[in-house]
């Protein structure tokens, strides 16, 4: 006779103890919001709303970025956290310390390394490539936000694809000031369709994402919306034909740490009334300065050449 398989407990059938979910968030909650970037992948541009959960964090402090960070992330993947360009910074070492301890992923500094970039205001110097995923912290996703204050009459205005009022607003300032003065969170079309907010990301940052080879996603937990730039997606920052998009002059700054010229400088004012500068993007100043020891690969080519010409021809002059 065959025995007859007894009857499973309870206790067979439940899942082992586990003081909390792989990556912090809820499998429900990881899967909502894969569903929300891939519609906003398919939609370039367009803000996604999604049930923004509550994290560890402060909001206002990248619980947007976090959260698709946690959605993404997988035991093989390599993080990267940035906050202005730095990997050292208070926010930065905050989120990398968390999502390692929930994930125990790999962490680095190196921007080329990394398959995941979790970042707040900037881009990377160094190219980005096709297996990685850069993840940005919105404060505030609506580029209408400054000329429309109705949220309701803004969607519509995404809708009609309405941005006359965006384009008076570059013109005014083109009037009293003789230069478009908006300087982070530069308006962009995307696909030829949608205007987004880049991010506080500076005006040297936006043509990173035109053509780009990454994936970049857009994420604001406190507005509980996300957008998405695709892989070679064309990014075109609001310009007037006889008025060219310009990004922050750079020329005549040098690194005084690395001596690299025409990348992104933060100024450090001096006791003596001068300026040092040195490179926002530290962890490709480390990369430099480890190079020239002897001590690490040396650096991947740049957006921005040493000329400070854009590495797509022809698209910054």
């Amino acid at each position: 006779m065959t025995a007859t398989p007894s009857t499973p407990t309870l206790k067979d059938l439940a899942h082992q103890w586990q003081d909390h979910s792989y990556a912090f968030l809820d499998e429900s909650s990881k899967r909502e919001l894969r569903r929300t970037m891939l519609k906003a992948v398919a939609l370039p541009g367009y803000q996604v709303p999604y049930a923004s959960r509550e994290v560890p964090i402060a909001r206002g402090w990248g619980t947007g970025g976090l959260q698709a960070t946690l959605s993404l992330i997988g035991p093989k993947d390599t993080l990267k956290v940035i906050d202005q360009g730095a990997d050292d910074s208070v926010n930065a070492a905050n989120l990398r310390r968390f999502v390692s301890r929930m994930t125990g992923v790999a962490t680095t500094t190196d921007a080329t390394a990394a398959t995941l970039i979790q970042s707040r205001h900037r881009v990377p110097e160094e190219i980005l490539g096709e297996r990685q995923v850069l993840v940005l912290q919105v404060p505030d996703p609506e580029p209408l936000r400054s000329v429309e204050p109705d949220i309701s009459i803004a969607r519509q205005m995404h809708a009609d694809a309405d941005y006359g009022l965006m384009w008076l607003k570059l013109y005014e300032q083109l009037v009293r000031y003789g230069r478009i003065v908006q300087g982070a969170s530069y308006p962009s079309l995307v696909h030829g369709r949608y205007v987004i907010s880049p991010s506080p990301i500076p005006r040297w940052d936006v043509p990173k994402l035109h053509q780009a080879r990454h994936l970049t996603i857009l994420s604001a937990g406190r507005e509980k919306r996300l957008y998405a730039v695709p892989p070679y997606t064309d990014v075109r920052p609001l310009e007037f034909d006889d008025i060219p998009y310009a990004v922050e002059d750079q020329s005549g700054h040098t690194c005084f740490r690395t001596g690299v010229t025409q990348k992104f400088m933060n100024e450090l004012p001096q006791d003596d009334g001068s300026a040092l500068f040195e490179l926002s993007d530290a962890g490709y100043g480390e990369k430099i300065l480890n190079a020239a020891e002897g001590d690490g690969p040396a650096p991947e080519r740049t957006y921005f050449n040493d000329e400070g010409r854009f590495y797509h021809d022809g698209y910054l002059k």
